[in-house]
């Protein structure tokens, strides 16, 4: 569903304007419906819609809540998770609390993962980009997930 690297401008007001590939099927499909919650294990947001989101809210409900560490993932995913709706003009209006959390500012980059978009600050995108590219050329092992992949 969702795939590439947009680079993207916030307004002062921290709406961000979905690229119209992304928006029309958002609106078609989901009425213009997402939540936003932070990922915990990155400085970026990740964004859903909200069929999407309520499938793997189920799953996470469904974790135990007496293993501290399955917990502190069920708070932070859950309870920053935010509902968003496109407005006439295709933006959403982010929280201030996960903008903080992704260090967001004027240029975002809006990165697709299938079902779900990632938004970072374009600042720690190219950071982990950069990251992510040493550590391959360095001769860094695959994981065996990957090692069966054929692309």
């Amino acid at each position: 569903m969702f795939r590439g690297v947009n680079t993207i401008s916030l307004d002062s007001k921290g709406r961000l304007a979905m690229p119209s590939r992304y928006r029309d099927q958002l609106v078609s499909e989901f009425a213009g419906r997402l939540v936003a919650t932070i990922d915990p294990m990155a400085k970026c947001l990740l964004l859903y819609p909200i069929d999407v989101w309520e499938e793997i809210q189920k799953k996470i409900e469904g974790l135990s809540s007496f293993n501290p560490d399955t917990r502190r993932f069920q708070r932070m995913m859950i309870g920053y998770a935010t509902d968003l709706e496109l407005d006439g003009s295709g933006r959403v209006l982010l929280p201030q609390v996960l903008r903080a959390h992704a260090e967001l500012d004027k240029q975002v980059a809006l990165v697709g993962q299938g079902k779900k978009l990632e938004l970072w600050s374009e600042a720690n995108w190219d950071e982990q980009r950069t990251l992510w590219m040493s550590q391959q050329t360095v001769g860094g092992e695959l994981p065996a997930e990957l090692q069966s992949l054929s692309l």
